[in-house]
């Protein structure tokens, strides 16, 4: 991996407990699903790499939110994710996100990045990646949905560029 990779990761729910069960996350608890995440976060993402989190980051309180975040390499891009949503943009920005952004972007003119999926009608030439069904795959003649949770992503960032190749 070189300089300024861009990776892509979604839903971490970093200190929701609940989770681990809900999406049979294979952790005993919160805190070995923290350390785990954040080490494969650190093992494959480098300082001046850029990272895109699709939302639902964690669920916890300013401070122990900030600690986490702020040990993770990159360059830290949020689009705010359903559960993100009842904090403001400076809130996030002050755990340590460099970029926030309320709704979707598009990337490289033909990318959504979204936390839900986005309609798209099969005649538009655009692709979704997106997190928040966790487990589930959104099914479509073209292809156009690609779920980065992080149970789809063996619970760490990919690499943008390897996304495009499976294309």
């Amino acid at each position: 991996m070189g300089q300024n990779s861009v990776f892509i990761i979604s839903d971490t729910h970093f200190f929701h407990k609940n989770i681990i069960q809900y999406e049979n996350r294979p952790f005993q608890d919160v805190e070995e699903m923290n350390d785990i995440l954040i080490k494969n976060w650190n093992n494959i993402v480098k300082k001046n790499d850029k990272v895109f989190h699709l939302g639902d980051v964690s669920f916890s309180n300013k401070e122990k939110t900030k600690e986490i975040i702020c040990k993770l390499n990159g360059y830290k891009i949020l689009i705010m994710g359903n559960h993100d949503k009842q904090h403001p943009v400076s809130w996030w920005k002050e755990t340590g996100f460099n970029e926030v952004y309320k709704w979707p972007i598009i990337y490289c003119q033909w990318y959504i990045f979204s936390h839900e999926p986005v309609y798209l009608s099969e005649t538009m030439p655009y692709i979704n990646i997106h997190g928040h069904t966790h487990s589930k795959k959104i099914e479509s003649a073209n292809n156009s949905f690609i779920n980065v949770c992080i149970e789809q992503t063996q619970y760490k960032p990919i690499l943008f560029k390897d996304l495009m190749r499976k294309l």
